[in-house]
């Protein structure tokens, strides 16, 4: 196993990058719980009829939460390796927080138009195809990070990083599935995605 190089010591540390990033993520969170709107009770059918009708808002916030979760601690894991910062790794960060802080209009999307079975796979679609559109801002950040080795910190091994690599280029190829299975049909598209969310939990190991 052959060590990267050191970190160059002029380069300034991650910590303030993470601050903003973790509030970044908070606020595409909070955004989704503020998408669901207080239900108006019907006289006839009264306040559980009009709760229940929200089931498209919850199983899209559900899903998005998840995910976005899983994508911090994922993002949060990248700085166990990357210790400091540049501008090319800064700007990668920039991007990839603007997918993370749009996720929350596709969940609108999706609920809004999850009942409805003509739109219902345009939607699921639209939602899954953004995913892609993150998972490879994804990999873009995480090769700005660890390319050159000289914003690494020490003991980290480049065969361990090699692996992660190739598990984080499977992303864009896993959310590409399942957004061609959501054209097909919304609920296998949508139940795909839940298990690839579950894929994502499994921890990360660099030590080679």
């Amino acid at each position: 196993m052959t060590p990267v190089s050191q970190t160059e010591s002029h380069l300034p540390e991650s910590t303030r990058l993470e601050t903003f990033a973790d509030g970044v993520f908070a606020i595409a969170i909070t955004l989704l719980i503020i998408e669901i709107k207080v239900p108006h009770a019907d006289p006839e059918h009264g306040l559980w009829t009009a709760l229940f009708h929200l089931w498209p808002s919850y199983i899209g916030y559900f899903i998005s939460f998840i995910t976005i979760g899983i994508m911090w601690v994922n993002h949060h894991a990248i700085f166990q390796y990357v210790r400091r910062c540049d501008r090319r790794f800064l700007f990668a960060n920039v991007f990839f927080l603007a997918g993370i802080a749009f996720v929350p209009f596709p969940t609108a999307v999706l609920a809004e138009h999850l009942p409805d079975p003509v739109r219902r796979q345009e939607a699921a679609t639209f939602f899954s195809a953004w995913y892609v559109v993150i998972a490879v801002l994804f990999n873009i950040l995480w090769q700005s990070g660890i390319r050159g080795g000289r914003l690494l910190g020490a003991n980290v091994h480049r065969e361990g990083l090699a692996t992660i690599t190739r598990r984080y280029r499977f992303g864009p190829l896993a959310y590409l599935g399942t957004t061609a299975a959501a054209w097909w049909n919304a609920w296998l598209g949508l139940a795909l995605f839940v298990g690839l969310a579950i894929f994502w939990t499994l921890a990360e190991r660099a030590d080679g």
